[in-house]
């Protein structure tokens, strides 16, 4: 199986219940049971039972640790149980039991479905989000260099990393800091060595304002924040451009200058990558001590159990965890 013959099958998490977790996770596994890579579903039965009828697909097989998976995975799709008192507090375990299966060494790595934190809230889970919560779980289990979270958006064209996530533009924009986007860079920099086999990165630092500020007269972020960034940066030893116009850094010729985009906003990183590749974009968390990715959308409780999701994300995600996993091995 691809994926599989140097490193441990992967743990998936079940996300909501009452999302299209469940299904697409099924139907990642009709797609991948002959050639892998392998990987466990840690979900509560009743749930996937019920998903693999809908769908109709053979029910998941218990298993009771995940490197167990690869076993099974030609047949069934192996779960590990997950029982709860209810839909989000089996989420939250969910995701507990993935992590520590993938610290144990039982997991090559993490890969979680879609969650509501809404939901989640209500049940008093206290992180933003899925993020925030993985590195509170790994925070202290030993990792060289600099550590995360960053979060990283990836697909075979283009990846971009971000320094400010879920803010309003004006937030975003006051929260940035050569420590900051320096931070991010490094970050980056360091896991496209660990985790992407990229033995010397280049990464390309995009600017903030039209034309990169065009020397001042565009706002002075550029000469301010990413001028002094970039300088430590340099004197690293990071092969880092910019700041580049964001306009003009993401068609096919400027994308073949570099590896990695720092991107400062939300949208000025993910719009480029879903754009290029809107069903099989990847989240991927840098800088923890296990590899992490998702799928690059939500719960979608609009199309929930009626069997039209698409699994191309999660797919995506699933080999991306296990190359990023040998890698890593190598590394």
């Amino acid at each position: 199986m691809s994926g599989s013959a140097s490193a441990a099958p992967l743990a998936l998490t079940m996300g909501d219940p009452g999302g299209i977790g469940p299904e697409i996770a099924l139907k990642a596994w009709a797609a991948l049971k002959d050639t892998g890579p392998a990987f466990a579903i840690h979900a509560a039965p009743a749930v996937m039972a019920a998903c693999a009828a809908m769908l109709g697909l053979p029910a998941p097989q218990a298993i009771s640790s995940n490197d167990e998976a690869a076993a099974v995975f030609a047949r069934a799709l192996p779960l590990i149980p997950v029982e709860a008192a209810d839909p989000a507090r089996a989420t939250i375990a969910a995701i507990e039991n993935a992590v520590a299966a993938a610290l144990s060494g039982e997991a090559s790595g993490v890969v979680t479905c879609p969650i509501s934190k809404a939901v989640l809230y209500k049940a008093g889970f206290a992180h933003p989000g899925h993020t925030e919560f993985i590195a509170a779980l790994t925070k202290s289990a030993p990792f060289e260099g600099a550590r995360g979270p960053v979060m990283m958006l990836a697909c075979p064209e283009l990846k971009v990393t971000l320094a400010t996530i879920h803010q309003p533009l004006k937030d975003a924009i006051a929260s940035l800091s050569p420590d900051r986007v320096g931070h991010v860079a490094r970050v980056t920099h360091e896991a496209l060595k660990r985790d992407f086999a990229i033995a010397r990165p280049r990464l390309a630092l995009a600017g903030l304002n039209p034309h990169a500020g065009e020397g001042g007269t565009m706002g002075r972020e550029e000469i301010d924040i990413l001028a002094p960034a970039l300088e430590t940066l340099r004197a690293e030893g990071v092969d880092i451009s910019g700041p580049l116009p964001p306009d003009t850094m993401f068609h096919a010729e400027a994308r073949a200058g570099y590896d990695a985009a720092v991107c400062l906003y939300h949208d000025q990183g993910l719009i480029p990558v879903k754009t290029l590749d809107f069903h099989g974009g990847v989240n991927v968390t840098l800088g923890l001590p296990v590899v992490r990715t998702s799928p690059d959308h939500g719960t979608a409780f609009d199309i929930a159990g009626r069997g039209v999701a698409r699994p191309d994300s999660l797919i995506a995600a699933i080999r991306l965890a296990a190359d990023m996993a040998v890698a890593r091995q190598a590394a």
